[in-house]
């Protein structure tokens, strides 16, 4: 059992608007490590979508809005890898108020997507599964390139008991999704992601799990639309089962 501390969730625009479930499930699992979760209310998009689309400036001015609202956090967990960048690597280029922009210093130094919270902050890698199967894994292009992460849902994915964990061809790879991408350049983002479907299917996986809203959408989406048998499950509704 993890030693008591404090996280806030930001549930992400996503999360809050798709994946409610995700997010309660969140809250259970960090509640039984022994995590006091407090959910900030006020918050609503991190402004990624903005920044994305070039307007920077509208994109600042909803992290202004955003900083205060984590002020008093003592760690701050993401669902989304996508959402988690933005507030990491961007939030501080984007603010210039010298107080502002050191309060968006010290958030993006204690926000954590969920895998990296789970193994590197408390110190959790051994988890019973809430699934029974084989399930691969979707590497997210914020997480995996923008945050530089691929070890730590690796880690809960091979110590996670009751599933087999096997590689994706080209699991670092975009799904085609890409915020507006998908929606500006649909039968580009069609063809990515009917390659990585063709993948994850070639694994004779049950399950494929990623650590972006954004990349579940995708994905599920195209994997309903095929009649395939394999779901797109969020890391958290694995793990959401008690603990080893």
């Amino acid at each position: 059992m993890a030693s008591l501390v404090r996280a806030s969730l930001m549930i992400t625009c996503l999360g809050d608007m798709f994946f409610p479930e995700v997010g309660v499930k969140i809250v259970r699992l960090l509640r039984r490590l022994g995590v006091t979760v407090e959910f900030p209310s006020g918050q609503t998009c991190c402004g990624l979508p903005l920044f994305n689309s070039g307007y920077h400036d509208e994109a600042a001015a909803v992290a202004a809005r955003t900083i205060p609202l984590f002020k008093d956090a003592e760690h701050v967990v993401v669902p989304s890898g996508s959402c988690a960048w933005m507030v990491k690597r961007e939030y501080p280029g984007l603010i210039h108020d010298p107080v502002l922009k050191a309060e968006a210093e010290r958030l993006a130094s204690r926000t954590f997507e969920l895998s990296q919270f789970l193994v590197n902050v408390l110190g959790q890698t051994r988890f019973a599964s809430a699934v029974k199967g084989r399930v691969t894994y979707h590497d997210s292009c914020h997480l995996l390139r923008g945050l530089g992460e691929s070890a730590t849902p690796r880690t809960l994915l091979t110590n996670l008991e009751g599933v087999e964990a096997v590689e994706l061809q080209g699991h670092d790879e975009c799904c085609g999704f890409g915020g507006s991408f998908a929606v500006r350049l649909p039968e580009v983002s069609t063809a990515i992601l009917d390659k990585k479907l063709a993948n994850i299917e070639a694994t004779g996986a049950d399950f494929v799990t990623a650590c972006d809203a954004g990349c579940l959408m995708q994905m599920s989406g195209g994997l309903t639309r095929r009649g395939s048998r394999v779901r797109a499950l969020h890391l958290a509704e694995l793990i959401e089962g008690h603990d080893a």
